[in-house]
């Protein structure tokens, strides 16, 4: 049984189409990754599954059923919209959000979960003294302290610092290894790159993508080379070359159909000392700006 099949599924707000005619099947016990600009559907999507919205057409499952408060239940959610109760204790706002879930002595595992997370000596204090990430990672063991089997994170990285941003990712796929499937929306290609099996992308409320990254980057073909030079600013005038994205360290370079890339390797050694030269497939950051960056607007 997959956790979650979408078919056909339509939402409208007023004259705004979110979701036009979205199909996807979630398997069980995978990591799947949400991407998409702004506005393009994701928390809509996400909120559907949850049943906080019904779609207009189309039918939703999880773990089977339809329209069933008892898959609801199995569910742990951490919304983008963060909200704790600020003059609770750490420790007493996630027994109750585990409570709410029919845990009723949530205290061993609460307590793991904070030790995990780097919090064992927050559990007393209040949460309006927390920082922004203890308060994120707070929520987070909320909405997985009763153990769902189905977890969905809504922007799960958002605002989190290089360390935070790795006890979290940690942290999800432990739950992953612990047999849990888990869905979030992330706009860190990196991130959906290094810990998703499958990546899902909605542009203007339709499915753009739907596959693992191998199967994605495939579709793409291996137009895409990564330079480094001492002197980059000769790239982009280079015959067969379409497209150059500058990163700093380095520039990630888009080829017109057709250009062999020992051409391009010629052409740079006459003018440029040459530090890194890798042809590969394009990058996740690279299609989603095909997709949905100014270019593709422009078309």
């Amino acid at each position: 049984m997959n956790a979650v099949e979408m078919s056909g599924v339509t939402k409208t707000f007023g004259a705004i189409t979110a979701v036009n005619e979205l199909s996807l099947t979630v398997p069980t016990g995978s990591v799947y990754g949400f991407i998409g600009p702004n506005g393009s559907g994701k928390t809509t999507t996400i909120r559907m599954i949850m049943r906080i919205f019904y779609p207009d057409r189309g039918d939703i499952r999880v773990f089977g059923q339809a329209h069933s408060t008892a898959a609801t239940d199995r569910i742990g959610y951490l919304p983008e919209e963060r909200g704790l109760y600020k003059k609770m204790k750490v420790h007493d706002v996630l027994s109750f959000y585990a409570r709410l879930k029919g845990i009723n002595n949530p205290k061993s595992d609460i307590d793991s979960w904070l030790a995990k997370m780097g919090l064992s000596d927050w559990g007393g204090r209040r949460v309006e003294t927390l920082s922004k990430g203890m308060a994120q990672k707070v929520q987070f063991i909320g909405a997985v302290v009763s153990r769902p089997e189905l977890v969905i994170l809504d922007e799960p990285f958002s605002g989190l610092d290089p360390v935070n941003l790795d006890v979290l990712r940690d942290a999800i796929l432990g739950l992953k290894r612990q047999g849990s499937t888990v869905i979030f929306s992330t706009h860190d290609m990196s991130a959906a790159e290094k810990m998703c099996d499958q990546i899902f992308m909605i542009y203007k409320g339709r499915k753009v993508l739907d596959g693992t990254l191998a199967s994605i980057q495939d579709q793409y073909g291996s137009d895409t080379i990564r330079l480094r030079l001492d002197d980059s600013s000769c790239v982009s005038s280079l015959k067969g070359v379409d497209r150059v994205a500058d990163f700093g360290n380095y520039q990630e370079v888009r080829l017109t159909n057709g250009t062999d890339p020992q051409q391009v390797l010629t052409a740079l050694a006459s003018r440029t000392r040459i530090g890194l030269f890798e042809v590969a497939r394009p990058s996740l950051h690279d299609i989603f700006v095909r997709i949905a960056g100014p270019e593709a607007q422009a078309s």
